[in-house]
């Protein structure tokens, strides 16, 4: 009998799909990367979700919402731009629910997340034409919205508009930070939806109402006020402010290059040995320039939290190859 409930009991750990392999990523001390001691800078691994980035999170969440109110059923033709880890959660996703997948992505994408997103089954939309920022995203939400015309069954996921989005991030990413530490200082996370520091923020608030929020965006970008220009990273920025930024929950925002982010990786990967990509580098950067400025409390380290959002070898034609650098200004 005690045989046959041990069994049972294991049974009940299997997983019932990947699905519910998304979230409880681990946190990290960086403490190799930075021995300041009046800080202490621990790391979500959001890159060890099973799709290899945070954005498993609000796939997951976004098409169980939908297939839960109705808004999702079988003959559903979700559409969606993306720059690559979204595409790469949701044709993941979709091959649990059976639905159809069509990604609008531009040439920025990194060619690995372009040859999963094939394997996985979803249908591409490569958009080549550059919007009025210098950037992307309005072409491809152009495309979409053609795309939409032409499909009866479209859904479009709108990332940039979904509350969605940020409510993933609330109950999950967030949820599992203030479960896990008794106090937080600081948090810094990088921005293009923004759905990630929205949702994060607000949770770690109910639990740390002092906790400055600081946003990490490119170069280029004009999320906070910058100018826009021409932007080669994929994943962090964006040509037009996302519906669910709230600026005014942001206490700093730090601009980090191109090139600061491909050697924020490289020293993330030498120091750390974490392989990650693009804009983690830019939180690396970042927090670089921040560190300096900040003073420690009385008594303990300041406590900073950050979110590394997906793996490296997606990067590996990008912030690791030696001649795409080099290219950079």
């Amino acid at each position: 009998m005690s045989h046959l409930l041990l069994a049972d009991a294991s049974v009940a750990s299997v997983k019932r799909s990947i699905a519910e392999c998304v979230g409880q990523t681990p946190l990290v001390h960086l403490s190799r990367l930075f021995p300041q001691k009046h800080v202490q800078v621990i790391a979500k691994l959001e890159y060890m979700n099973p799709g290899g980035s945070m954005k498993d999170r609000p796939a997951r969440f976004i098409i169980e919402q939908g297939l839960r109110t109705g808004a999702l059923d079988s003959r559903s033709h979700i559409i969606e731009s993306t720059s690559g880890n979204l595409g790469v959660a949701l044709a993941m996703m979709s091959r649990i629910y059976g639905l159809t997948v069509t990604c609008v992505v531009d040439p920025k994408i990194a060619k690995t997340n372009l040859d999963i997103l094939r394997q996985m089954g979803a249908r591409i939309e490569m958009v080549e034409e550059r919007d009025d920022q210098g950037g992307y995203l309005k072409t491809r939400i152009r495309k979409v919205q053609e795309l939409l015309e032409k499909e009866p069954h479209g859904f479009w996921i709108n990332q940039y508009a979904n509350a969605n989005n940020w409510r993933a991030h609330y109950e999950g990413t967030g949820t599992e930070i203030v479960e896990a530490l008794d106090h937080v200082d600081l948090l810094i996370a990088g921005v293009s939806t923004s759905g990630s520091i929205m949702g994060t923020s607000r949770k770690m608030r109910e639990k740390f109402p002092a906790l400055r929020v600081v946003a990490v965006d490119a170069v280029g970008s004009i999320l906070f006020g910058g100018a826009p220009g021409k932007r080669e990273l994929p994943g962090i920025g964006a040509s037009r402010v996302p519906e669910i930024l709230n600026r005014d929950e942001i206490d700093i925002c730090i601009h980090v290059s191109d090139k600061e982010s491909a050697q924020g990786c490289r020293d993330l990967l030498l120091q750390e040995g974490i392989f990650a990509g693009g804009s983690s580098g830019s939180i690396v950067a970042a927090l670089q320039k921040l560190i300096p400025t900040l003073e420690q409390p009385p008594g303990r380290p300041l406590r900073i939290v950050t979110l590394l959002p997906d793996r490296g070898d997606r990067y590996l034609d990008l912030v690791y190859n030696d001649e795409w650098v080099a290219q950079l200004q």
